[in-house]
């Protein structure tokens, strides 16, 4: 009989060392996948092709460092990205400027903020009939944005030029209701903005933004016969839902588009067809 317990007391030790072991064993295997975690998080830009998803591209590596994924969602249609970023499509976007972004909170019941500036693409006039923005014939057609902000704010290059005057206080969001003086009785043509490029064959000159004016194969600097000033208030931002503004990872986001190394990036790519405005 004892010897019958003693080996029952044995196998019971053994089964006890055994489960132990199992169980560290298991304890171990818990815990090495979280001590070999390299999990990034993932950050969903949606953003017009140039120059700002060429500019996004270059912090991929700078916010690799940092944990975060970059992921740039490129837009053929810069009216989307506004609400792609309301529906939660995207974490941020990048493409507008501020009169922009608070005609759209404006209009749309939004509350959408932005972060950082990033650059300044100064609107030109371009034309593939004149040389000189003094030559403009009576009567031309002038192809300018259909949104409001760049609507007007291409009437008010119009006016730098001395082809129209607006009345007092027409802001940002003129329309060709607020010219009050129209010597040369241009007819002023409002489209969206992307086809501004394409209609120059059959416009006498058209108003364009810089980053469409690159996506169109014109060189702003060389092909314009004017050109806003580069200290103009439309700097390019990074948008965001308002409660993610002060996001670790949108925080960072900004850090790296104020980076030395996006300056640099962008003064010797685009040749002052678009500047630094940090």
């Amino acid at each position: 009989m004892k010897k019958y317990l003693g080996l029952f007391l044995c196998l019971v030790f053994l089964g006890a060392v055994l489960a132990g072991c199992g169980n560290n064993a298991a304890d171990n295997g818990d815990k090495e996948p979280a001590a070999g975690n390299t999990e990034k998080t993932q950050l969903v830009v949606g953003a017009t092709a140039q120059p700002h998803a060429e500019i996004l591209e270059q912090i991929v590596p700078i916010l690799a460092e940092e944990g975060i994924e970059l992921k740039v969602n490129v837009f053929t249609d810069y009216v989307q990205l506004n609400p792609a970023l309301e529906e939660g499509q995207i974490d941020a976007n990048f493409f507008q400027h501020v009169p922009y972004l608070d005609d759209y909170n404006a209009n749309n019941n939004a509350d959408l903020v932005w972060t950082v500036k990033v650059h300044n693409e100064p609107m030109g006039v371009y034309s593939k009939k004149i040389t000189d923005i003094k030559d403009l014939a009576e009567g031309a057609t002038v192809g300018i944005p259909n949104d409001a902000t760049n609507g007007g704010r291409a009437l008010a290059v119009l006016e730098k030029a001395g082809i129209i005057k607006l009345k007092e206080g027409a802001g940002v969001t003129a329309t060709d209701a607020d010219i009050v003086e129209n010597s040369k009785n241009i007819e002023v043509i409002m489209m969206d903005a992307a086809m501004l490029p394409r209609t120059l064959d059959d416009a006498d000159i058209c108003v364009i933004n810089s980053n469409y004016a690159l996506e169109g194969g014109l060189n702003p600097i060389k092909d314009s016969i004017f050109m806003e000033d580069k200290d103009s208030p439309f700097a390019n931002i990074i948008a965001v839902k308002k409660d993610k503004k002060d996001d670790p990872a949108i925080q960072k986001l900004g850090a790296a588009l104020n980076s030395p190394e996006v300056k640099k990036f962008i003064e010797d790519t685009y040749d002052g067809a678009c500047v630094p405005a940090f």
